[in-house]
């Protein structure tokens, strides 16, 4: 049987970030316990396919999952648990916000089979906090962490940030050295995005808030990769760094391309040759689930062009990039019949290593990686 992941989408959390673009409201918790019964309805009717998958990895993801009583996780893996053959699940993962847990939830969380913990933690500076308009404070994260390691949990990543307003090289490498100083298993490590439709859109460009230039944006980047290289992570993904042994299995799926599955308020699947995405309203999908509908609001088959060039441009993410045989036993054509012009232009522009068996980015490819993507695009 073939391996899936699926992800859990709650949409609800405490506050908005300021640089948020994700489906999720600080303001309509009211519609919480109406979004579990359905969500739960929309599990129950994924079992028929889901009996022809094995669930290796399970992710709760929002908006802020932890904002919720925690009795409701515990609903919705018990209903997956009993509509799923999850025999070889390895990995189940929810992220929190600190301030948002106890010890009840964090009892139940480890109760239900909750192995991996994602933390959005993105700086230890408070005044950064306050600029993007985080919940906590750097002491909610040290107490969250406590809390956290004494209820057990030993696979834990941290989200931390760079390039954000009024953000210096040194304040990256202090939220750095004090995350590896708790000898975290995993750590993002990502650059702010202005995303239209969020308050740092609109204040960014009314000249309200200033970034860091994009040459001290790049030190970030690579004094942070340093830095963390230096204790003891492995550099296996863009934005990803991990200790031995604790890669995310869920983001595996998305960046070698393996079938996953998206329930819940916008969420989005890729499984037997189709992608597709739910309502991002709670009418339209509170009404689809009534009327024992799938809630999708549209979808797109992948053709074989479609999938060659996703099977690259998202495992080019991977530091180690992509197999040459893996993508011949998966398509049965070379990699080089197929993108060979693309390839050797960007090698020979110093952007891609390519050797017999593998095509992975240089040091320079990682910073200008969009560069080839977009050469690799159907």
């Amino acid at each position: 049987m073939k391996e899936l992941a699926l992800y859990i989408h709650i949409p609800f959390c405490i506050s908005k970030c300021h640089y948020c673009d994700f489906n999720s409201y600080p303001d309509k918790n009211e519609y919480i316990p109406e979004y579990l019964k359905n969500l739960n309805s929309e599990i129950k009717m994924y079992s028929k396919i889901g009996l022809k998958y094995k669930i290796k990895t399970i992710f709760i993801g929002g908006g802020t999952p932890s904002s919720i009583n925690g009795a409701y996780i515990y609903e919705i893996l018990k209903n997956i648990y009993d509509n799923f053959d999850v025999s070889d699940l390895t990995e189940v993962s929810i992220e929190l916000n600190p301030k948002t847990v106890d010890d009840e939830k964090l009892k139940i969380y480890k109760e239900i089979g909750i192995n991996r913990i994602s933390i959005g933690c993105q700086s230890l500076q408070d005044r950064l906090l306050k600029t993007i308009g985080r919940a906590h404070t750097s002491n909610d994260f040290y107490t969250t962490y406590e809390l956290l390691k004494k209820h057990g949990f030993s696979n834990i990543n941290v989200d931390a940030m760079f390039g954000l307003p009024n953000q210096s090289i040194g304040d990256v490498l202090s939220t750095l050295k004090e995350i590896t100083s708790l000898d975290i298993e995993h750590i993002s490590f990502y650059s702010l995005i202005i995303e239209e439709g969020t308050k740092f859109y609109n204040w960014y460009n009314s000249n309200k808030i200033s970034l860091p230039e994009e040459d001290e944006e790049r030190n970030m980047y690579h004094e942070g990769i340093n830095y963390l290289k230096s204790k003891g992570y492995n550099h296996y993904e863009i934005s990803n760094f991990a200790k031995e042994g604790f890669e995310c299995e869920h983001n595996l799926f998305y960046w070698k391309l393996k079938p996953y599955i998206g329930l819940g308020l916008g969420a989005h699947s890729n499984v037997v040759g189709k992608r597709y995405w739910n309502y991002e309203d709670f009418d339209s999908y509170f009404k689809h689930i009534k009327d024992e509908k799938f809630p999708i609001l549209g979808q797109e088959v992948i053709n074989k062009d479609m999938e060659m060039a996703e099977f690259l441009i998202l495992g080019l993410r991977l530091v180690s990039g992509i197999s040459k045989k893996e993508f011949y036993s998966r398509f049965k054509i070379s990699v080089d019949d197929v993108y060979g012009e693309v390839l050797k232009k960007h090698r020979d522009s110093g952007l891609l290593y390519i050797d017999e068996e593998n095509i992975r980015f240089t040091r320079k490819g990682l910073d200008l990686s969009n560069l080839v993507l977009v050469d690799l695009l159907p």
